[in-house]
């Protein structure tokens, strides 16, 4: 298969080392779960349960609101002891509810398992919708929007996304060693809820076992398994696309206006659990580690398990902590405090040393162009953080702010540490604010 190399990107060291090896661990329940009513793109769920309440594992606590919208499900059995906003990881307040597990970890009634060849397309949706099934590689979008383009949008290719290019992370490696056929069974679940005719799988050539194991139980559904340059952001849904089939998503567009959907591995997986057993997403599997963790792991983590807990069960930390972030190092948010919850976008958790993280004072700007040649939107990120920065946002728009991914390529490679990604995401959230206002 011909491969095409998208334009930019650069070459960070991966750090996998630390937690690539290790098998997957599944973290003890906590005295506490705070579940976020926000854990999706799109409206917050609302909260169907009050304090006092008893709910079971896998019970809906947060009723889905609007299309782009999912329910939200207790990760256990217990008391709601709490519905009230709580630090989130965005870095805000926002509503929650609070369990306190009973250490039953009992089921709720009337999650049913089905047979996904019997379903027909749209029951296998519904399904995945009930669920509250969100993509799993960070962007969080609800899974089922996805799974339904419109009828003058034909799906042909199903791109599932084994990349992983974020340095550090190796939840996703571990999964495809680990759960292969389920991840396989989530594929050919979301190949038949699309009508996808080619289904390929994308897959960095650092994780080769990974690339083996995937190929062998891909092949006998014909699924192609394709191991791909190590080139961060390769794992990006446009690069991807680029990459593995040579077609680029137009600006304002998305995927399925070329006829392509992209998942994640570990999305497959939480979908195989979704339609086949009628289990909603409640868990996740997130790295802990970096060079303050005392024992670097891979967990499976219920969603509302605080950020602490998982640290405390990797060993703690170690040495003075210099930064906390949740996701990969390039695209993931620094953490105020450890107190903020696991959400069904936690890939990971780094913990920093100071000394890793020392801050360097920001210069100016040396008109290198190394920012150009690295982004892979091929946008001139100087110029466009230099009009945020003065609130031109007609101008930043102009120049494709909007096309920007935030994979900070730029401010990877800007000698004068301009953080650029923040003026240009500052200038993308502008620029929406006055389009919501039109």
């Amino acid at each position: 298969m011909k491969l095409t190399v998208f334009s930019g990107g650069v070459h960070p060291s991966d750090n996998k080392e630390w937690s690539a090896h290790k098998p997957i661990e599944v973290c003890p329940l906590p005295e506490e779960l705070v579940i976020p009513l926000s854990q999706h793109i799109g409206a917050p769920a609302k909260s169907c349960v009050a304090p006092g309440d008893r709910v079971l594992r896998g019970q809906v606590v947060g009723e889905a609101h609007g299309f782009v919208s999912v329910p939200v499900h207790a990760s256990t059995s217990g008391e709601v002891v709490a519905v009230e906003p709580r630090l989130h990881p965005f870095g805000s307040f926002l509503p929650a509810v609070v369990i306190r597990p009973d250490g039953e970890d009992a089921w709720a009634p009337g999650l049913s398992a089905a047979d996904p060849d019997a379903l027909s397309r749209s029951e296998i949706v519904d399904r995945i919708r009930s669920a509250g099934i969100v993509g799993m590689g960070g962007a969080t979008f609800p899974t089922h929007v996805k799974l339904s383009p419109p009828e003058e949008k034909p799906i042909n290719t199903l791109i599932i996304n084994g990349v992983e290019c974020e340095p550090y992370l190796t939840a996703d490696h571990r999964l495809m060693l680990e759960e292969t056929d389920k991840i396989v069974d989530g594929i050919r679940i979301v190949q038949k809820a699309l009508g996808a005719e080619r289904v390929i799988v994308g897959i960095e050539v650092n994780k080769p076992d990974a690339v083996v194991a995937m190929a062998e139980a891909c092949r006998p559904h014909g699924i192609e398994v394709v191991g791909l340059p190590v080139m961060y952001p390769q794992g990006a849904e446009k690069q991807l696309i680029v990459s593995l089939v040579g077609k680029e998503v137009p600006s304002g567009g998305l995927p399925m206006d070329i006829g392509v959907v992209v998942q994640n591995v570990g999305t497959c997986a939480a979908i195989s659990d979704a339609v086949r057993l009628g289990r909603p997403l409640i868990e996740r599997i997130a790295t802990v580690t970096g060079d303050a963790v005392a024992e670097p792991k891979n967990l499976r983590v219920r969603i509302g398990t605080s950020l602490a807990h998982m640290v405390a069960f990797a060993g703690g930390s170690k040495g003075e902590v210099g930064k906390v972030i949740m996701g990969g190092p390039m695209m993931g948010a620094a953490q105020l405090s450890l107190d903020v919850p696991a959400t069904r976008g936690t890939s990971g958790v780094l913990l920093f040393s100071e000394r890793l993280v020392a801050s360097q004072q920001e210069g100016p700007c040396i008109r290198c162009g190394r920012c150009v040649h690295v982004c892979p939107s091929r946008i001139l990120p100087t110029s466009i953080s230099s009009y945020a920065r003065i609130d031109l946002m007609d101008e930043a728009e102009g120049l494709g702010a909007m096309d920007c991914i935030e994979c900070g390529c730029c401010a990877y490679s800007c000698p004068a540490r301009i953080p650029l990604v923040q003026a240009i995401r500052y200038a993308k959230g502008a620029i929406l604010a006055k389009r919501r206002k039109l």
